[in-house]
C-alpha cells in the first residue's frame, strides 16, 4: 500500500477546467451557440433565483426535462480520455457542467463547480443534499418542510466551490481548459489565478480570447479530438 501511495505521489497534477462544449458532443444543448436560448427558454426565464420565484413550476419542469436528457446522453471519448489520464497523472476536473458525464466516464475526483442535476435540497437549506432521479412539483418538500429545488448554482448566485477550485490551480502541474468560452463569470475567472509559469492547454472547436496569457497550448478542435491530441502531447513532449 506504500508503495502504491508513493507513486501516486509522484505523478504530476493536471487540473482540468471543462464547460459546455464537452457535453454537446454526448447530444446536451449548450446554450452559448443557440443566440443566448438554452432550449428556447431564456437563460434568465429558467435560471435565476428571480425566476423561480416568478414560477417555480415552469424552472422545476425546465430541470425535469435537463435531468432527463443528462440520464439519456452518454460519456463521449473526451469525457473518458480525460479520465484515462489517471493512469498517469494525478487528474482533478473542475466542471461548469451539471451532468455527471465525467463521472460516468471514468474520472474519479470532480469538482462541480455549479451544482448537479441528479440532487435536490431545500430552498431554505444550502447544505443538506439529496438525490433525485424522477420529477421535482411544486409542493415536494424537504424534511424541514420548505419546497425542494435542484441543487443547481443559478445566474446571480454565488458560487461556493470558487474558492477550493481556485486554490488548486496552485498545486498543479498543468492546466487544461476544455469546452467552454470563458464568458460565464465567476468561472471564467480561474484562468487568472494560474500562475503565469504554468503550462495551459486551451481546447475548444473556436478557441475564446486568450492571448494575454503566457505559457499557452492552443488546440482548436472539438473536446473530444482536441483531448486525444492532448493526450499525446503529454505523453510526449511534456
Amino acid at each position: 500500500m506504500e508503495i502504491v501511495s508513493m507513486a501516486a505521489e509522484n505523478k504530476k497534477h493536471i487540473v482540468v477546467l471543462s464547460g459546455a462544449g464537452i457535453s454537446a458532443e454526448s447530444g446536451l444543448k449548450t446554450f452559448r451557440d443557440s443566440d443566448g436560448l438554452w432550449m428556447g427558454y431564456n437563460v434568465e426565464d429558467v435560471a435565476t433565483p428571480r425566476a423561480f420565484k416568478k414560477d417555480p413550476q415552469l424552472v422545476l419542469n425546465f430541470y425535469n426535462e435537463r435531468r432527463r436528457d443528462v440520464a439519456a446522453a452518454e460519456p463521449n471519448a473526451a469525457h473518458k480520455g480525460l479520465a484515462d489520464l489517471e493512469k498517469d497523472f494525478n487528474v482533478t476536473i473542475i466542471t461548469q457542467n451539471i451532468d455527471d458525464l465525467h463521472e460516468r466516464g471514468g474520472s474519479t475526483n470532480v469538482l462541480h463547480l455549479h451544482g448537479q442535476i441528479f440532487q435536490m435540497r431545500s430552498v431554505a437549506n444550502i447544505s443538506t443534499i439529496y438525490e433525485i432521479r424522477g420529477d421535482i412539483n411544486v409542493g415536494d418538500l424537504a424534511p424541514d418542510g420548505f419546497q425542494l429545488r435542484p441543487n443547481i448554482v443559478w445566474f446571480e448566485e454565488a458560487v461556493p466551490m470558487m474558492e477550493e477550485a481556485a486554490a488548486l490551480l496552485h498545486d498543479c502541474d498543468y492546466f487544461v481548459v476544455v469546452g467552454t468560452s470563458l464568458q460565464v463569470y465567476p468561472a471564467a475567472s480561474l484562468l487568472h489565478y494560474a500562475p503565469p509559469f504554468l503550462p495551459k492547454f486551451i481546447i475548444d472547436k473556436k478557441i475564446p480570447s486568450v492571448s494575454n496569457y503566457p505559457n499557452l497550448h492552443l488546440i482548436e478542435k472539438p473536446a473530444t479530438e482536441g483531448v486525444e491530441e492532448l493526450r499525446k502531447l503529454l505523453s510526449g513532449k511534456y
